[in-house]
C-alpha cells in the first residue's frame, strides 16, 4: 500500500493525530511471531501485570482494553451499581466526548460540576454528593477526575489526596481518567504512585494512545475492595481483545525504560516553548490579539484569537476551537512534536496577528 497522506503536514489539533512512537512498533513486531495464547493469557499481559504493580503497588490489577472511552466506562462500571452515579467536572472527557457511553452503556448517571480549571475540589463535589438515601435520586457513590484535565491543567499531589480522602469519607469511590497520565507524570516530577495508589484513588485509566501507541489503554484497579467484576464488565463491554498480546506490548514499550515518561516530557517541553514564544512576541509588541485562557501546565495551550485567525491558520495547521463563540481554541502537542513545528506555527500566528 502506498501512503495516503502528507506525512510533512503538521498539527496541533490532539495528539491522538501523531503516529505510533518507533519503540512501539517495534515491539508490536516483536510480538507478532509465533502463536501465542489469546484472551490474555499470554507473556506479554502477564509481564504487563506484573510491571504495573512496580509501578503502583504490589495490589494493582491490570486489565487491558481497546480505548480510552471503554477504560473509563469499563472502570465506572466495576465501582458502582445499577443506581449509583458519578460526580465529574463539567468539562470532563466522560462528560462532553463519549457520546453517552457511561449513561447508555454503563447505566450510570453523571452529576457535572461547573469548573473554573477543569478541577474539581472537595467543595465542588458536595454540590452534587448529596441526596444519600433518598430513592428519587441517583446516589452519588463515585467521583472521577482526569489528569492531566481537558483543559490542560494539573492536579497536584495534595489535591489528588485531599478529593480522595473527601469522598472516602462520603462512601465514595474516586476514578482517575489518566488518558494524559504521563503528562502529568512528567510535570509533577514524581513517581506514577504517588499521585495515584499513594494518594487514594481506587481505580485508573492508563492512556496509551496519547503518548505514542497504536491503540489501546489499560485499566488498573488500585484498590480491589472497591472494585468488582471487571473480568466479566471487560467483555460486556466489548473491550476484551482476543489477541491482548499486541496491546500489552505496546504498554509494556511505554513502560520500558520510561519511554511513557521520555515522550510526554517532550510533549509538555513543546507546548511550554510554544507559549513561552507567543508571551515574548506580545511583551515585545510584535503581535496583539492574543490571550491565554488556561495555565499551560502539560502539553496543551489554549487562547483567544481575533475573529477570522483560526480559520486562516487553519489553512496550514489544524487544531480544534474550544468555544468559538469566544474565539478560544486548543492547541495540543505530542511526542513528535519538533523545535521546527513550533516556530514554524508561532511564526504563522505572528504573521496573522502583526501589530
Amino acid at each position: 500500500m502506498r501512503r495516503l497522506h502528507d506525512a510533512t503536514r503538521r498539527g496541533f489539533a490532539s495528539d491522538n493525530y501523531a503516529g505510533a512512537h518507533p519503540e512501539v512498533l517495534q515491539a508490536i513486531a516483536e510480538a507478532n511471531e509465533g502463536h501465542e495464547v489469546a484472551y490474555g493469557e499470554d507473556a506479554y499481559t502477564a509481564r504487563l501485570r506484573e510491571m504495573m504493580r512496580e509501578h503502583f503497588g504490589p495490589d494493582a490489577e491490570t486489565f487491558p482494553v481497546f480505548n480510552g472511552t471503554g477504560a473509563n466506562v469499563t472502570a465506572l462500571m466495576s465501582l458502582l451499581p445499577r443506581w449509583g452515579a458519578v460526580v465529574c467536572a463539567k468539562t470532563a472527557h466522560i462528560n462532553t466526548d463519549e457520546n453517552g457511553a457511561p449513561e447508555r452503556v454503563g447505566g450510570l448517571k453523571l452529576l457535572p460540576v461547573e469548573t473554573v480549571d477543569g478541577k474539581l475540589t472537595p467543595e465542588l463535589i458536595d454540590r452534587e454528593a448529596w441526596g444519600w438515601g433518598d430513592e428519587h435520586r441517583a446516589q452519588p457513590l463515585a467521583v472521577s477526575i482526569t489528569q492531566t484535565t481537558e483543559l490542560g491543567t494539573l492536579y497536584s499531589v495534595d489535591e489528588v489526596g485531599s478529593i480522595a480522602e473527601h469522598a472516602h469519607a462520603r462512601g465514595m469511590a474516586v476514578h482517575m481518567d489518566g488518558a494524559r497520565l504521563a503528562n502529568a507524570a512528567a510535570a509533577l516530577g514524581v513517581p506514577l504512585r504517588e499521585f495515584t495508589s499513594d494518594a487514594g484513588i481506587d481505580v485508573l485509566s492508563f492512556g496509551g494512545t496519547k503518548n505514542g501507541v497504536l491503540f489501546g489503554e489499560a485499566v488498573v484497579v488500585l484498590n480491589p475492595a472497591a472494585s468488582d467484576g471487571l473480568l466479566y464488565l471487560r467483555k460486556l463491554t466489548m473491550q476484551l481483545a482476543s489477541k491482548m498480546r499486541f496491546v500489552s506490548a505496546q504498554l509494556l514499550a511505554l513502560l520500558d525504560d520510561d519511554l511513557y515518561l521520555r515522550s510526554a516530557r517532550h510533549s509538555n517541553q513543546m507546548a511550554a516553548r510554544l507559549r513561552r514564544t507567543l508571551e515574548e512576541r506580545i511583551a515585545s509588541g510584535e503581535i496583539a490579539g492574543l490571550g491565554f485562557t488556561q495555565a499551560t501546565q502539560a502539553n496543551a495551550v489554549f487562547a483567544t484569537l481575533p475573529e477570522g485567525v483560526a480559520d486562516r491558520l487553519r489553512e496550514r495547521f489544524r487544531f480544534y476551537d474550544w468555544d468559538a463563540a469566544r474565539g478560544e481554541v486548543r492547541w495540543m502537542t505530542s511526542f513528535d512534536t519538533t523545535e521546527a513545528d513550533i516556530d514554524a506555527f508561532a511564526d504563522a500566528i505572528a504573521r496573522e496577528l502583526s501589530a
